[in-house]
């Protein structure tokens, strides 16, 4: 099986790195491409991989063609790529935000095999929340294949595509919203006299760890809590604090306000 990447930017690099890593796919078998050469050097050094020259070649020569391209050129992109793929029978992943399956069904000539996947940043550290959705062409073996790629940089799940911009928010933007929290943990540290660095490994480490509880344990989230929080102690002060400066709400507001951001873009 070849598997060709149209884009080798931050996401396809983290993505690369991850299936041939986790022998997913051997690194003979990955064909890239990328306008901008240098973006492919580096990768090509540590993996030895297999260069193209343009997009039309990366489709002759892969089973499987994930377009790792911004949305706002994915139009030209399925333009150039279009001829080339009404001579093979080839399966397109797209990882392109905020563009449908149906989008991409409609750019081109051909009946293709088309699955849409939106991925995380946090697939560099190979710990990903990633959607799949996928249309009427693709087939099981397609979606087997996708969420084995996938599940090599972190966790992969099937969605409704009328899901994926709510997707957006939660998987996309949390990551943001965790790295501001953590931080803020820290600064708080350094506030009362930790030096930045170590309450920065404190708190990383700690808010990872409590992800690990919620997802290997059956219990609601407020359970956890509850047993951390010892009567009268610093933990309960430390909550309570939070929800009268309205940590709820502003959470709530946050993730509101980034879906309504999504629906006009």
């Amino acid at each position: 099986m070849s598997i060709g990447f149209i884009g080798c930017g931050n996401m396809a690099s983290a993505i690369i790195c991850g299936i041939i890593d986790n022998k997913a796919v051997k690194a003979e078998e990955v064909n890239v491409f990328d306008v901008y050469a240098p973006a492919t050097e580096s990768i090509k050094a540590k993996y030895n991989i297999n260069v193209f020259g343009n997009e039309e070649e990366i489709v002759k020569n892969s089973d499987t063609v994930v377009l790792a391209v911004k949305p706002n050129i994915l139009s030209s992109v399925l333009k150039k790529i279009d001829g080339a793929l009404g001579n093979k029978d080839t399966l397109i992943i797209s990882i392109a935000a905020g563009k449908s399956t149906e989008f991409i069904a409609n750019e081109l000539t051909h009946d293709n095999r088309i699955i849409r996947v939106m991925p995380n940043i946090n697939a560099k550290v190979s710990e990903a929340i990633c959607a799949y959705t996928a249309n009427a062409k693709a087939t099981d073996d397609d979606k087997k294949l996708t969420e084995k790629i996938f599940s090599a940089v972190g966790k992969i799940i099937y969605l409704e595509e009328n899901y994926f911009p709510l997707f957006g928010v939660l998987g996309g933007c949390t990551p943001a919203l965790a790295y501001m929290f953590i931080d803020e943990l820290a600064r708080a540290g350094v506030k009362n006299g930790m030096k930045k660095d170590v309450a920065l490994k404190i708190s990383a480490q700690a808010v990872l760890g409590s992800a690990k509880m919620i997802l290997e344990n059956d219990e609601h989230p407020y359970e956890l809590i509850d047993k951390v929080c010892s009567p009268g102690g610093t933990t309960i002060e430390a909550v309570t604090s939070l929800q009268e400066s309205r940590f709820n709400s502003a959470i709530h507001k946050a993730v509101d306000k980034a879906v309504e951001k999504d629906s006009k873009l």
